[in-house]
């Protein structure tokens, strides 16, 4: 079965998790009785999560038809012939205003009716209730067809259950091609060295040789004389310019330097911190200013270098030349990157979700210490910001940069700090309750 992105604005990423079949139809009749089939109607309703009935009705009422989806026989038929691409380009306005979230985009919702007649779309991720549009000529057809509530919640689990077996499946795959290439790498690196060794115990049976051959006794010593009481006018001075040899002079060379600017390190952070530590003695009022001073140190410094650096290897090397822990520096990474951002917090972190992969992926310990730079960067944002702190959890979850493990664990030990009062665990409710109903459904 052809399956394609749900909604049109995802139908470039290849990775993107909720799919439907392709839509497939067919002209019946001739005349007036001409009808357009689309054949697969109830597959596609299915992955949408909603009855076959509603996108036929609304065909019929886009293009001023009649359409009619036989329940019994699970056919859908549009009077008139219509191009596959147009009934297309209809599905995909109906995705967008009945099936997708207004929200987050996500077409994980579920179809509510109010008590004063108004539908509405409650999303599952994010928890954001969007307000369908009553002028359109389907929500009368909805309001006196309501859906069967939690319908197609077994498919729900079993997409979920299928792509958390495909991440594990492609996680395994990455593992085993890292061991092959570091197997490889010891292999080269193990010829190396005997190639070197062979080339060491060659030399020295050489020179060993050479020793041998030389005369003994007076003659060598009168060979010495000479050599001594000449001039230097005859002697060639020769270089061993073998690759081994030059190894080891420049080798030597680095550990001198080395040592020397070692030593030169050690006495001046000595120097500093005997300095630092007679200044807080005397003024113990700095402590908290100089925490702030640091910080805003490292955010400044982070800015600079993200001018400069492009790629995922230079920003690892940005982030581990600086001093301080974990998370003292994605604290202010995370600053650096959205400082001032407010209303439309969500929409920045997607746009900037290539940063935070580059120094998360693959590297333990940096999840915990980028939920501990959200928190800490919530509580310094304003209100409009904290709002949308569910849909930054999800986008970062959705594209692989934060596991559910630790977004549960950083949830309970938040409300279990004295911190239970801040906005920032209200808002994230929705999406850690959204996330353990989806972990006991895979566990059921």
């Amino acid at each position: 079965m052809d399956l394609q992105n749900i909604g049109a604005g995802n139908k470039d990423d290849a990775f993107y998790r909720y799919k439907m079949p392709r839509m497939i139809t067919k002209i019946e009749g001739r005349g007036n009785g001409i009808k357009t089939n689309v054949v697969n109607m109830v597959d596609i309703a299915k992955a949408l999560a909603r009855p076959a009935s509603y996108p036929t009705k609304f065909f019929g009422c886009e293009l001023g038809a009649q359409s009619k989806f036989d329940e019994k026989t699970g056919t859908s038929h549009v009077n008139g012939a219509h191009d596959t691409a147009k009934l297309a380009g209809l599905l995909e306005t109906f995705i967008k205003k009945y099936v997708q979230c207004y929200g987050c985009g996500n077409p994980e919702t579920e179809v509510l009716i109010t008590k004063s007649q108004m539908i509405q779309l409650k999303c599952a991720a994010c928890g954001f209730i969007s307000d369908v549009d009553m002028r359109d000529k389907l929500t009368t057809f909805i309001l006196k067809n309501p859906p069967e509530q939690k319908k197609g919640s077994k498919d729900k689990k079993a997409m979920r259950r299928a792509e958390k077996e495909r991440l594990k499946e492609g996680e395994m795959a990455d593992e085993e091609r890292k061991k092959h290439k570091k197997e490889a790498a010891k292999k080269k690196g193990s010829s190396n060295n005997l190639k070197n060794g062979a080339s060491k115990i060659s030399k020295k049976k050489a020179n060993v040789s050479d020793e041998e051959r030389s005369p003994s006794g007076s003659q060598a010593d009168e060979n010495e004389a000479e050599i001594d009481n000449g001039s230097d006018d005859d002697v060639q001075w020769q270089t061993d310019t073998s690759m081994a040899a030059a190894q080891q002079r420049i080798q030597e060379q680095l550990n001198s330097v080395t040592a020397s600017m070692v030593m030169l390190s050690t006495s001046d952070e000595k120097q500093k911190s005997e300095k630092s530590s007679r200044v807080h003695e005397e003024r113990p009022e700095l402590n908290g200013y100089e925490s702030n001073n640091s910080h805003d140190t490292l955010v400044n410094e982070i800015k600079d270098g993200l001018k400069r650096s492009a790629s995922s290897g230079q920003l690892k090397s940005l982030l581990g030349s600086l001093s301080g822990s974990n998370d003292e520096i994605f604290d202010a990474f995370f600053e650096a990157l959205f400082d001032g951002v407010g209303k439309g917090f969500s929409k920045a972190v997607i746009k900037k979700k290539n940063y935070l992969a580059a120094v998360t992926r693959e590297e333990e310990g940096t999840q915990p210490s980028l939920l501990h730079a959200i928190e800490s960067f919530c509580g310094r944002a304003s209100p409009e910001a904290v709002k949308e702190v569910a849909l930054v959890l999800k986008a970062l979850y959705d594209n692989d940069i934060l596991e559910e493990k630790f977004i549960l664990e950083w949830y309970e030990k938040g409300l279990n700090s004295h911190n239970t009062g801040s906005h920032i665990w209200k808002n994230v409710k929705p999406f850690v309750e959204w996330l353990q109903s989806a972990e006991s459904e895979s566990e059921s």
